[in-house]
């Protein structure tokens, strides 16, 4: 399958030539697919910010390349406009991002940039509003009315209304509490569904990426060290470790019960998995 997005020898250096230098992406080459529900993990300054900026044309390469649907973005002045609508970007916060004096407004600034017909802006605001649970009754409220979770159900909304190919959240659960990650994850998945979209949902929660995303993408000072499933990646629970990431709290409790000499599956992930694989260990304890 052809990638929908990808990155070929991309290299990004901060202030180069200057003695603030600093090389944030060395030669990654990244790639997510149609459909897919992918992840990014990475500590602070792991270069994860600086390669999701590339992906919708914030960021500039120093040298490499980013296709989208196997179309150099910055070939064309027509082209990089039309990524920007095309691959969305929810910033981490982005509810500071709020200006608009209704919710309404703020979800429809994305769409009348697109140049869009008012009837057709309605329908992508009210969409994009019943996607992120917001009610018809919210719409003409201030966006400054609303708790902290409903404003950023606003800002997340206002990228949806795009109804973008790909839609890219940096850390888009951070500083709410457990109801308010399942329901923003629970409205991205959603959305994912919906519409076959491409997510690619930036965290540095083990957990929450473990139980959300399909394939796993590991940065590291500026390149990529793992890629794949979950549990593939999960394996590499000591590299991971040194990164500064680690692993899920279950991953870590199954690698300490195969060290203390327990014939058990340790790579596990999810409380499904945890409970398959203590129901297959009784069961050959049994027998």
């Amino acid at each position: 399958m052809q990638p929908i997005i990808e990155t070929k020898n991309l290299t990004h250096i901060y202030s180069a030539g200057t003695p603030f230098e600093h090389t944030a992406l060395d030669g990654v080459n990244f790639c997510a697919y149609p459909g897919e529900y992918l992840g990014i993990i990475g500590h602070t300054g792991s270069g994860k910010s600086t390669l999701i900026q590339h992906l919708n044309a914030l960021l500039k390469p120093t040298s490499g390349q980013v296709l989208f649907q196997n179309i150099d973005i910055w070939s064309d002045p027509k082209v990089t406009k039309r990524t920007r609508f095309q691959v969305g970007l929810v910033f981490q916060y982005p509810e500071y991002q709020l200006f608009e004096e209704t919710v309404y407004k703020d979800i429809s600034f994305g769409p009348k940039n697109m140049g869009l017909e008012d009837k057709e802006i309605d329908r992508r605001v009210r969409a994009a509003a019943y996607f992120v649970g917001l009610r018809d009754d919210q719409l003409e409220k201030s966006p400054f009315e609303l708790s902290g979770g409903q404003k950023r159900r606003v800002a997340i909304a206002g990228v949806i209304a795009m109804e973008p190919k790909v839609l890219i959240l940096d850390e888009p659960t951070a500083g709410l509490d457990p109801e308010g990650v399942d329901a923003i994850l629970g409205n991205i998945r959603e959305y994912h569904d919906h519409h076959n979209a491409t997510i690619i949902l930036v965290s540095h929660s083990m957990e929450e990426v473990a139980r959300s995303v399909d394939r796993l993408v590991a940065v590291n000072d500026g390149r990529i060290p793992f890629s794949g499933t979950p549990r593939e990646v999960f394996q590499h629970g000591d590299e991971l470790e040194r990164m500064g990431l680690g692993v899920p709290q279950l991953t870590r409790v199954f690698h300490r019960l195969k060290a203390m000499g327990v014939d058990i599956d340790p790579s596990v992930y999810t409380l499904e998995q945890a409970k398959a694989a203590i129901l297959e260990k009784l069961k050959r304890g049994v027998g």
